[in-house]
């Protein structure tokens, strides 16, 4: 989508399919639209058809506008909203624009919102990015409609050149989240018989080679050579063998302030040998929503280029059941040295990942964050509503709580009681994958952290927000994307010691 700002003359002047207006509760209540809107709006709101209210759209007929096919009004609410409620604003007037078959929007900015600058910009572009996305499908008979590909943002009022940059810079920025998230919605909608761990590791090298980072990729051999016993486990009932995926941004002279992204990549998961249930498990494609995320994330980095380093990783496999398959019993030795007792196969996720945490380190990674549908247990606490985190460092963790309030995206800590981790000894190795149903998120957690190694990290468990059940918010129906907004936003604040000043002047902040 190509988003620009323009200011000076009217809006109406603009060539569009659509313009819309953004109206507020009080200037209907107080009598102050503006007069050129005041004998459309007005008689509307006394009918009770458009008041203003937040989220609240109206569609209208050009009228005496001949640049444009339709007008929508877009209410927002009482006073200025908050950046999430602008954001799903946006996402409501995307919407409304792609059920008008609208391909060319103009959005007249109100002078209210205008002082916002970067800020509004960046939330205004997120929230219509985010709202225009549609899952890919493969029916016969595609539509000819190809969606909403343009919008104008003007202000009316003729603005300075210290105002156009701010808002310009917003726009580059909430392009490069959303497109990054609609990246991983992508990758995560994929059906699982076109995303195996091959192709998975393929899209990766595509991202990479689009902004020049290094990458690696080890096949299932190299993977056995490595040591990863738990990748090479998990994998292994697959016809499709697993990969370890590794790309570098390196936006500093140094190697150092390494920041580990790391992404669960199992794009299938039957449950292996502790077989699921079938009704849902067509949603286990979703499996794989933490390495979309991480991938989504790299390539916002390799737009932007801040002054950071990062190293990403995904341990890719596909959990499935054969006379190959790893069995719960089954005693696993990691890349770490870790033994690992297998009491389900179906609490595959933190294998992999206890492999992907030691090689992110061997990559230089000094903290790490960890992405996973991790577990169904995340679901009974939080629901699909926000995403469950345990960490070893609070103020890491507080850092990136900040993050996902500037995102809109919902982060609650659980709790790490040491009794959580004794629920994970074995007998008989140095670590069991599975501590029964009780405090599973948190258990499943702190098996991750025992391969951090004391370096400060972070699970987010983002099993109930990686894939939802209907729309809602700035979200389709189906992947999310979540977290790649987040970690964008910590990734990107120079207070978190990610980087270097840099990083504030090259994204807007």
């Amino acid at each position: 989508m190509l988003i620009e700002w323009n200011s000076g003359g009217s809006s109406a002047a603009i060539t569009s399919d659509a313009l819309c207006v953004i109206v507020s509760e009080a200037e209907l209540e107080h009598g102050s639209l503006p007069v050129e809107w005041k004998a459309r709006i007005e008689p509307l709101a006394k009918a009770g058809l458009f008041t203003g209210k937040l989220n609240q759209t109206y569609i209208l007929t050009a009228g005496d506008l001949p640049n444009h096919s339709v007008v929508i009004l877009a209410g927002s609410g009482k006073g200025i909203p908050e950046a999430e409620e602008m954001r799903v604003l946006a996402a409501q007037v995307s919407r409304a624009a792609i059920r008008q078959k609208v391909s060319v929007l103009v959005i007249q900015i109100p002078e209210v919102l205008m002082s916002h600058g970067a800020g509004m910009a960046q939330t205004l572009t997120e929230g219509l990015v985010l709202g225009s996305y549609r899952r890919k499908h493969y029916k016969q008979e595609q539509p000819l409609y190809g969606g909403l590909t343009s919008v104008v943002f003007h202000m009316e009022q003729q603005t300075g050149e210290a105002v156009n940059n701010s808002w310009n810079q917003g726009i580059q920025r909430g392009l490069a989240f959303a497109e990054a998230t609609n990246l991983a919605r992508d990758l995560t909608n994929l059906p699982g018989n076109l995303l195996t761990p091959s192709t998975l590791a393929a899209a990766a090298i595509e991202v990479a080679e689009r902004h020049g980072l290094p990458a690696e990729v080890l096949d299932e051999r190299e993977i056995e050579q490595k040591g990863m016993g738990g990748l090479l486990a998990v994998g292994k009932g697959s016809v499709h063998p697993p990969r370890m995926i590794a790309i570098r941004y390196q936006g500093t002279g140094d190697w150092e302030n390494v920041v580990g992204i790391v992404g669960k990549g199992i794009t299938f998961d039957t449950g292996g040998i502790s077989l699921k249930r079938a009704p849902g498990m067509e949603d286990m494609i979703s499996d794989m929503g933490g390495a979309a995320a991480v991938l989504g994330v790299i390539d916002a980095l390799g737009r932007l280029r801040p002054r950071i380093n990062v190293v990403m990783v995904i341990p890719a496999a596909e959990n499935m059941p054969s006379a190959a398959a790893f069995k719960p019993g089954d005693v696993i030795t990691s890349l770490s040295g870790r033994t690992v007792e297998v009491l389900n196969t179906d609490a595959e996720g933190r294998i992999v990942l206890g492999d992907a945490l030691t090689y992110a380190m061997e990559w230089g990674a000094e903290r790490i964050i960890d992405v996973a549908t991790l577990t169904g247990a995340v679901l009974s606490i939080l629901g699909d509503i926000a995403t469950g985190a345990v960490t070893n460092d609070e103020p890491f963790l507080q850092e990136l709580l900040a993050a996902s309030r500037l995102s809109g995206e919902k982060i609650w800590p659980l709790p790490v009681y040491p009794e959580f981790r004794e629920m994970l000894r074995s007998e008989v190795a140095d670590i069991r994958n599975a501590a029964g149903r009780f405090g599973g998120a948190t258990t499943a957690g702190l098996f991750i952290g025992e391969f951090a190694e004391g370096r400060p990290w972070i699970h987010l468990d983002i099993a109930g927000t990686a894939f939802l059940s209907k729309e809602r918010g700035v979200n389709a129906k189906g992947a999310t994307g979540v977290m790649v907004r987040t970690l964008l936003e910590y990734l990107l604040n120079p207070s978190n010691g990610t980087g270097s000043e840099h990083a504030a002047a090259s994204t807007g902040n």
